[in-house]
């Protein structure tokens, strides 16, 4: 017996858990979602939709490729900001004139539908993504899931109340200075500001190219980082897609102790909003309890660079865009987004210079401020306003909602925004975790435990399978010990302590003959069943480990050891000549306690 279509909960976890065991098929699903948009007027939330008939075949031919559910998303359905290319759909910006049709999908959505997801249709934006309030829209303004009278945000607007209102699982938005993870504050949802060039933006009409990227929009960030998953990847027709070097976004604070920065207090602004200044604050105990440590940081350079983003020459890109369009058109476009893009010309190369140099020494003084801290942990926007509010004062407070987002994409930055509670007229509140670039998923990672503690997610925990993303796994057992000698060795390359545990039970520890200064070595025997050795796991930065191998003296040499649950890692052993004048300690147990004990 299947559940009726409207009754499926449409989380990315709970409906491939659905389409697991049987409860339910894509081909309900689908049509059970073009039952609820058919109910309602399809503006302002959607611009258009996929035919009814188009969607209900690529479910059928999904239910009847024997592979099919092998895909990670599976009968997954979104919807697609119409700002980003959907084959069969018009492409309009936001704008009725500036209209075309697509010959493909754009590249990352290409991906979702090779992935097994189901696009449902275009969703509505402030015309050429230029703001974040989500009000500028001629095809009507979105209202906040949670209270009417209240924005949506922008610029992805329709793509977050799509998701909100269950009428997909996800979707897709852009996001230059914030308009992705605005919309998703705004509606309590997840929402990834992803490293700048890990998904293409190939087939997305540009707002700003060089700081351009696409967002994703979800319940939970299982969700979302099964669709960043599907969706990055190199794009050679991109000349902005990049990919990490090795090491590069490493995260071992991940899953143990790490510093979080906060602004000082005198740097904090809520625009009157009592309310969310408490929510924030419980945010920060929140983050406390899970092992995070606050420092306090300057948060000046970081706002100095996101006011480039509106006051300085990148504006001028949106004239490189559709300056052409704009032109020809300005009647046809809302005033304040005319204002916003013409007033761009203005700006002279001499200022385009001058503002690169000062952006140079913004992220120098911001590298200050990383030394101290992990991931940026900010309110994702100070306040949210009454749709009259923007109305009557359209600019100003646009500008307000990008105070915590603006700079992300200027200083390189990922980022996260995740729900982080409700005012008392239940309009949600949000916080954003903020990290290097291509540290995406660890940032998804700590949202996810991060959201946990707001609420109780339906879907599962982030399985990162144990080993921290863009690091390796080392066991430590002798002078690298915490406290020992050698330790600075694995701190200085910036590794982090994972835990403490045991061998298995068939290893031996000796006492190296003529080591200075002593050391122990540890070896392999299957025939022998002791206590297991004491050692301690650590995860260092990819590109850190071969450095560090370099520097082991004989007799020494790293192989692989198996722990006493069964996983495996790289660890210090001895060779086998070394043990002819070795002393065992094995009954010892572990380095720690022969030394206590031989002092």
């Amino acid at each position: 017996m299947t559940l009726a279509p409207t009754s499926i909960p449409l989380d990315v976890g709970r409906l491939r858990a659905a389409y697991k065991s049987g409860a339910a098929r894509p081909s309900e699903v689908i049509a059970g979602i073009y039952e609820r948009i058919g109910s309602s007027p399809l503006e302002p939330v959607w611009i258009s939709v996929v035919p009814r008939r188009v969607a209900l075949e690529r479910a059928r031919v999904l239910e009847n490729d024997p592979l099919g559910t092998a895909r990670p998303l599976y009968g997954v359905p979104f919807a697609v900001n119409d700002n980003i290319d959907l084959k069969g759909l018009p492409t309009t910006a936001g704008c009725p004139a500036y209209t075309y049709t697509p010959q493909r999908n754009a590249t990352v959505v290409q991906a979702l539908v090779d992935a097994g997801a189901i696009p449902i249709g275009k969703t509505n934006l402030d015309p050429f993504a230029a703001g974040l309030a989500g009000t500028q829209s001629p095809y009507g303004a979105c209202t906040n899931v949670f209270g009417a009278r209240y924005i949506a945000g922008g610029s992805s607007a329709g793509s977050a109340v799509a998701v909100a209102s269950g009428l997909v699982s996800f979707a897709l938005g852009t996001d230059t200075a914030g308009s992705g993870r605005v919309p998703a504050a705004c509606n309590n949802l997840v929402g990834l500001k992803p490293t700048r060039g890990l998904l293409s933006t190939d087939g997305v009409v540009p707002a700003c190219r060089s700081l351009d990227c696409v967002s994703i929009l979800a319940h939970t960030g299982f969700g979302a980082h099964l669709v960043w998953l599907a969706a990055r990847g190199f794009d050679p027709g991109d000349p902005y897609s990049r990919t990490p070097r090795i090491g590069e976004g490493a995260a071992p604070w991940l899953g143990g102790p790490f510093r979080f920065g906060v602004p000082a207090a005198d740097q904090l602004e809520f625009f009157g909003d009592e309310q969310a200044a408490g929510l924030y604050r419980q945010a920060i105990a929140d983050m406390e309890a899970l092992g995070g440590k606050r420092a306090e940081i300057d948060f000046a350079p970081f706002r100095a660079a996101g006011e480039l983003v509106d006051s300085g020459p990148w504006a001028a890109e949106r004239v490189a865009a559709i300056g052409g369009f704009v032109e020809s058109h300005g009647d046809e476009i809302p005033p304040v987004v005319r204002e916003v893009i013409t007033r761009a010309r203005r700006f002279s190369a001499v200022d385009a210079y001058r503002a690169e140099y000062k952006l140079k020494d913004l992220r120098r003084a911001t590298e200050a401020e990383w030394s101290r801290m992990d991931i940026l942990f900010l309110p994702t926007t100070g306040t949210v306003y009454t749709r009259e509010a923007v109305e009557a004062d359209p600019v100003p407070l646009n500008s307000n909602l990008g105070y915590y987002t603006n700079f992300a994409n200027l200083l390189d930055l990922a980022a996260v925004a995740v729900p982080a509670g409700f005012r008392r007229n239940r309009v949600p509140f949000g916080v954003s975790l903020i990290g290097p670039a291509f540290t995406d998923e660890a940032l998804l990672a700590l949202a996810d435990r991060f959201h946990r503690t707001q609420a109780a997610p339906p879907e599962p925990p982030i399985d990162l399978a144990g080993c921290r993303p863009g690091c390796i796994n080392l066991a430590v057992v002798g002078d690298h010990l915490t406290g020992q000698p050698l330790n600075h060795q694995l701190t200085d390359r910036g590794a982090r302590l994972v835990c403490a545990c045991r061998t298995a039970p068939h290893y031996r520890l000796y006492k190296l003959d003529g080591a200075m200064p002593p050391k122990p070595g540890l070896v392999r025997d299957d025939s022998f069943h002791g206590p297991g050795i004491e050692v301690e796991v650590w995860a260092m930065p990819e590109d850190q480990l071969g450095g560090f191998v370099t520097g082991i003296p004989a007799p020494l040499s790293m192989g692989t050891v198996a722990l006493e649950d069964g996983a495996t890692v790289q660890c210090f052993i001895a060779e086998p000549y070394a043990l002819r004048h070795a002393t065992e300690i094995t009954q010892h147990a572990g380095w720690r306690n022969y030394l206590a004990q031989h002092r």
